[in-house]
């Protein structure tokens, strides 16, 4: 019997990239610099998954009227500095190479999907992915859509009828709740941005610690033919 042919997801900041604090320094940098207050520093991770619009108005209170302003800001200071100052994680580039030998693997985040691809062509990363999807480019737009699960749902669109089953790898529930309301599992890794427990209480197939463990937690999946939380 051959093996299935997959369909590997993967979020982007906290699960491929490491923004070593120029998500969190710079939307407090943008706040600060529109003389709104800065929440601390545990609501700043929170921040890290959502759309922007979404985390400024809910978690650090943002008025509407000055979303634009903040979002401005931060996107200003991000390209000129926050792009060069984020690391892939540990591993993770290697884990991409060897899972795109067998399987297709592509890009779904709620970062604005000009900014994903040019976050990955900064980072030496652009031509291990077949595709890349992510927010639209207008911040209120991206707000609106049904959060990760509408990103997810168009990356299985475009890639329909190349694979037998698919899997999303991410760091926080969203990614976990995007992937259950598109009927596929995710794979929770613990390097990101996650809160303790928040992966496993999202229903995350598995929760794994480094690059290698990925690999292999992607292998199981494919060699059990099933997903792996059991469902067909």
């Amino acid at each position: 019997m051959t093996s299935p042919r997959l369909l590997v997801l993967f979020d982007l900041d906290g699960t491929l990239v490491d923004p070593a604090g120029a998500i969190t320094g710079g939307i407090s940098s943008a706040l600060a610099a529109c003389g709104l207050p800065v929440p601390s520093d545990a609501d700043l991770h929170r921040m890290v998954g959502p759309s922007l619009v979404t985390s400024l108005r809910d978690i650090a209170g943002v008025p509407e009227d000055r979303l634009e302003a903040v979002i401005r800001h931060y996107r200003q200071g991000y390209r000129q500095s926050g792009m060069a100052q984020s690391r892939p994680y540990p591993g993770i580039a290697g884990a991409v190479e060897r899972l795109r030998q067998e399987h297709t693997v592509a890009v779904a985040t709620q970062k604005p999907q000009h900014l994903a691809l040019e976050l990955l062509g900064v980072q030496g990363m652009g031509s291990l992915f077949a595709s890349v999807h992510g927010s639209p480019a207008d911040e209120q737009a991206a707000a609106a859509l049904n959060g990760k699960a509408s990103i997810i749902r168009a990356a299985l669109e475009s890639h329909a009828g190349s694979y037998d089953r698919a899997v999303m790898i991410g760091d926080r529930r969203h990614d976990v709740e995007g992937a259950a309301a598109n009927r596929i599992d995710c794979i929770g890794v613990s390097w990101g941005f996650a809160g303790e427990g928040e992966l496993e209480a999202a229903g995350a197939a598995v929760v794994v610690g480094s690059a290698d463990e990925l690999s292999d937690a992607v292998l199981e999946f494919e060699r059990k033919g099933v997903a792996l939380n059991g469902s067909v």
